[in-house]
């Protein structure tokens, strides 16, 4: 199974999926699987890290200061591999079974991403895309309702985050796409 976790920048998908592989590591060490088996054989790939690593854009937006990511040379580089989750605010874009989309209330986003060092306006850039819903409209598009799984990550710890996406891997969490909202935020 290819899971994908998704979200705006600053929702929490790097630290959450980063506890994830201490956990499968601690799986393997330990050689017992995880509690629930859902972690078992999994491997986590940090999109954005192999688009840097390995070149793999196009362009580099300098209003943004940002790499314009080639989607066809990074689902090349994952071809053939299964039992993997892709973290990164694109993951949505390439084929998977399962979309975890992590939201946050604008609020704490905003706060989250000026406190790591963001602009005022790319924060406000994406603190607007996550009132409007844009990474959920486009995972729902391209993957279907029955495959999107939406994670509040506003007021979770890291590691309740990742048995939340635990959850989605094992399958007991049921597709959830559209139980978020917080379009008032642009009133």
């Amino acid at each position: 199974m290819r899971v994908a976790v998704t979200g705006t920048p600053g929702t929490g998908k790097t630290t959450a999926t980063r506890l994830l592989e201490d956990r499968i590591q601690d799986g393997a060490e330990e050689r017992v699987p995880h509690e629930s088996g859902a972690l078992d054989g999994f491997e986590v790939v940090h999109l954005n890290e192999v688009l840097e690593s390995e070149g793999l854009y196009t362009d580099v937006d300098a209003d943004r200061d940002s790499k314009v990511a080639d989607l066809e040379a990074l689902e090349a580089h994952l071809e053939g591999r299964d039992d993997v989750i892709i973290e990164s605010h694109l993951a949505h874009h390439l084929p998977v079974d399962r979309v975890a989309v992590l939201r946050c209330a604008p609020e704490s986003l905003e706060s989250r991403l000026l406190e790591r060092g963001e602009t005022e306006a790319k924060a406000r850039e994406n603190v607007e895309s996550e009132a409007l819903d844009v990474i959920l409209a486009e995972a729902v598009d391209r993957h279907g309702l029955e495959s999107v799984y939406e994670i509040d990550t506003t007021d979770l710890e890291p590691a309740a985050v990742a048995t939340a996406l635990e959850s989605v891997l094992s399958g007991e969490r049921e597709p959830s796409a559209g139980t978020v909202d917080f379009v008032g935020y642009l009133a």
